[in-house]
């Protein structure tokens, strides 16, 4: 049996095929042209041979401020790995100013067991120092476990589950003390304000200072651990570009990780 159709039935089928494709055209084109309607919120990611971890910026910002302290005591990395573990089991890297009775801060220290204030214990820096005074009284923490390292300083309830903590401890060391090159990359939203504001490149470097003693670049890996806080606290100071040893970062939205390039070498970490 032959099918028939009459003109106006194809003329109405050629009409709608048009039309359709008229249509998914001009929406391929459009949503092209759109812009997403949420942007990213903002965040940092640390990249090592170990994995990869997304921090937020007070997660970062502590991070980087343990490696500091660290390195100007002249621990090893061990001793951060032992920090990052008790952190990240206390409070997740973040300067709380609650918890268990009269514990704050990111170790959770008690004033009432003579660890400080409470205005002392806020600060990621005193708080750091206080915990790596007691860790350095341990007697062999650089070969014990770390969960019984980081149990004689904290004296927890549960010292056990600092162990869990390990792996991801020791991929934040190797990206912070700066061992691993280009591990930390970060962004924030520039905001909308005309002018933008200006980088407080001043402040930045007075703020590290506190941390880590002398700002001076003595070693390459010095290099990296500066530039990898220098990053980390970038939303803070309204940096937007870190270069050091031939590398760049740049707060675009665009780029996941450092670029090579740029005219910064591997005596000073260029702010801007």
């Amino acid at each position: 049996m032959r099918l028939r159709f009459s003109r106006g039935v194809i003329t109405i089928a050629i009409i709608v095929i048009v039309l359709a494709v008229g249509i998914s055209v001009g929406l391929f084109h459009l949503l092209n042209k759109t812009k997403p309607l949420t942007a990213p919120e903002p965040h940092c990611t640390v990249r090592t041979p170990l994995g990869e971890r997304y921090l937020d910026f007070e997660q970062a910002e502590i991070s980087a401020t343990i490696a500091a302290v660290a390195a100007r005591r002249r621990l090893p990395e061990r001793a951060v790995v032992i920090a990052y573990a008790t952190a990240l089991q206390e409070s997740k890297i973040y300067n709380l100013d609650y918890g268990d009775r009269d514990s704050v801060g990111v170790f959770q220290q008690r004033e009432s067991q003579g660890w400080g204030s409470k205005k002392q214990l806020m600060d990621p820096v005193y708080a750091t120092n206080k915990f790596f005074a007691a860790l350095e009284k341990v007697k062999n923490y650089r070969k014990i476990p770390v969960a019984e390292a980081a149990q004689e300083v904290q004296r927890s309830a549960g010292g056990y589950a600092y162990a869990d903590h390990e792996p991801e401890a020791k991929l934040l060391a190797a990206a912070f003390t700066g061992r691993v090159p280009r591990a930390v990359h970060c962004w924030y939203p520039p905001g909308k304000k005309t002018p933008a504001p200006q980088p407080r490149t001043a402040e930045a470097r007075k703020q590290l200072a506190r941390a880590l003693g002398s700002t001076a670049v003595t070693s390459e890996r010095r290099g990296w651990l500066i530039a990898a806080w220098s990053v980390s606290y970038s939303q803070k100071y309204a940096l937007r570009q870190v270069g050091f040893a031939g590398a760049t970062w740049k707060n675009d939205v665009k780029l996941e990780n450092w670029q090579s390039g740029g005219k910064a070498g591997t005596t000073r970490v260029e702010l801007s």
